[in-house]
């Protein structure tokens, strides 16, 4: 009785699970399927997008086709926001094909399904970090690539948030009465994140703790770097002013012509700026020219020119497929 309810119980859960459709096998020309998948991409219908490029690799896997299949499947499952999927199927095409002309895009994508995930300084920054470094192995691998330099621009956002995890924990601390443990964290963001948005403020909070403690030679060294490097910057401006209310005029006054700290583009999810799969290579453009004249040759009709790939709609005018 009791083998009986488990199994039910068991039963019942996985009737629970939310299936993912798939296409019936029913056996297709190569073309014909991806440009199914393709035209899917289009309409934004992602998922059936994903059930076309699979079947590209079921029933035609050893063809220029289906390794083109894994990086499309990569990118849809990337425009739904299904993340883990579009990391694994990058990770399949990199081991597949590591050497493939395509292949640094499929390190791109990988590093954007990350970038992507991040969520604010006030919570986990596991996937910022996972984010720099699938970044850095981008600019790494292909330093002269387009995708480099998108990569560096978003590597400049990943520091830019880890050091504002690190600038919000010091605030914390300070508002706890801890000004020791807030000074560990200020000195993180100006020694190792000194290009970011936070380093003005965080030389700020330094200057204010070390008055806090009485390390007055601390405090006036601080608001020293941060008026020489940020003369027009609010924060220097408060600095300036805490500094004078407690004796130590700055000898360099506020600038509001000076130079400020940098201001990054508001995070979270950039999809409009993230670039597309690259344009069909050459490889394929010529199965489809071959795969198209065949088949004119049997149907005795004139071949297409171009071949049977649709050149209208968003993706295919964008992604050149």
């Amino acid at each position: 009785m009791v083998l009986v309810s488990v199994c039910l119980v068991a039963g019942g859960c996985s009737l629970l699970k939310k299936k993912t459709p798939t296409l019936a096998y029913q056996a297709r020309p190569v073309e014909l399927l991806y440009n199914a998948g393709a035209e899917r991409l289009d309409r934004h219908q992602w998922t059936d997008a994903v059930n076309y490029f699979r079947e590209v690799e079921r029933q035609h896997p050893y063809s220029e086709w289906s390794r083109r299949a894994i990086l499309m499947t990569a990118y849809a499952h990337y425009e739904a926001n299904d993340y883990a999927e579009a990391v694994a199927d990058a990770d399949r095409f990199i081991a597949l094909y590591p050497g493939n002309p395509t292949t640094p895009y499929a390190y791109y994508l990988k590093a954007i399904c990350y970038f992507e995930q991040i969520v604010d300084v006030g919570r986990d920054q596991a996937a910022t970090s996972e984010a720099a470094a699938a970044l850095r192995e981008v600019v790494k691998r292909y330093p002269d690539s387009e995708y480099a330099e998108d990569a560096r621009l978003k590597l400049d956002m990943t520091s830019d948030q880890l050091a504002g995890k690190e600038m919000t924990i010091g605030r914390y601390y300070l508002r706890a009465g801890d000004p020791m443990a807030a000074i560990g964290r200020f000195r993180t963001v100006v020694k190792k994140y000194q290009t970011t948005s936070h380093t003005p403020e965080a030389l700020y909070r330094l200057v204010e703790a070390y008055l806090t403690v009485g390390l007055v030679g601390e405090a006036r060294r601080n608001a020293a770097v941060l008026g020489y490097n940020y003369p027009g910057d609010p924060w220097y401006a408060d600095a300036y002013r805490l500094m004078t209310t407690k004796g130590y005029r700055p000898a360099v006054a506020p600038n509001p012509k000076g130079r400020r700290g940098i201001h990054l583009p508001f995070f979270g999810r950039h999809k409009q700026s993230t670039l597309p799969p690259p344009a069909e290579d050459s490889a394929v453009a010529q199965a489809s020219d071959v795969a198209d004249a065949s088949n004119a040759e049997a149907s005795g009709k004139a071949p297409k020119n171009p071949p049977p790939v649709k050149p209208h709609g968003f993706v295919h005018g964008v992604l050149g497929l």
